[in-house]
């Protein structure tokens, strides 16, 4: 019988510090113009005339998006393993599986194909049932760090590039 040990911590670290610096070195050429737009900020409020316009497919983009963001952030704060996280847990399936196959429907970025933001899509449709498969075998490291992966590369990465200057939810927001 052979025994597993787990991965030294600093793996994680070396990971993180890796995706950052990448998206960092994406956005440089973009700095510029970013910190340009960003002289002109202004707080009034949302711009409701603005998410009027919005297709609607891209309204069920954010609002599944942020409905995806609250449930999963209660789950994050709350134990885990019991009926309530179960309940919100596929209310958070169902939500990420709505923001991710309704972004497949969302182009614009580059033209009308597909941006790299696709790829977490992708990968969020391919995890997410794989996750749920984790956790009904008992695997319960599997299904936390799949779950965790999904919520920060699909929500908090995914929706923080969606507030750089010139997106629409910067626009809504500060425009």
């Amino acid at each position: 019988m052979t025994t597993q040990t787990a991965p030294a911590k600093w793996i994680g670290w070396v990971g993180g510090i890796a995706v950052a610096a990448i998206l960092f070195g994406a956005l440089l050429p973009f700095f510029p113009a970013m910190l340009a737009r960003l002289g002109n900020v202004a707080w009034d409020g949302p711009n409701w005339s603005l998410w009027a316009r919005l297709p609607a497919i891209i309204q069920l983009h954010v609002l599944s998006a942020v409905a995806a963001m609250a449930i999963g952030s209660v789950i994050f704060v709350r134990p885990k393993g019991r009926a309530l996280h179960k309940t919100l847990g596929w209310g958070w399936v169902f939500a990420m599986g709505m923001t991710a196959v309704s972004s497949l429907f969302i182009t614009g970025l580059n033209g009308d194909v597909y941006s790299l933001v696709h790829i977490l899509s992708g990968w969020t449709i391919v995890a997410l049932p794989m996750a749920v498969f984790a956790i009904r075998n008992r695997k319960v490291v599997a299904h936390r760090r799949a779950m965790t992966g999904i919520f920060v590369g699909g929500l908090v990465i995914a929706g923080s590039l969606s507030f750089l200057p010139g997106r629409f939810m910067f626009e809504f927001f500060f425009g």
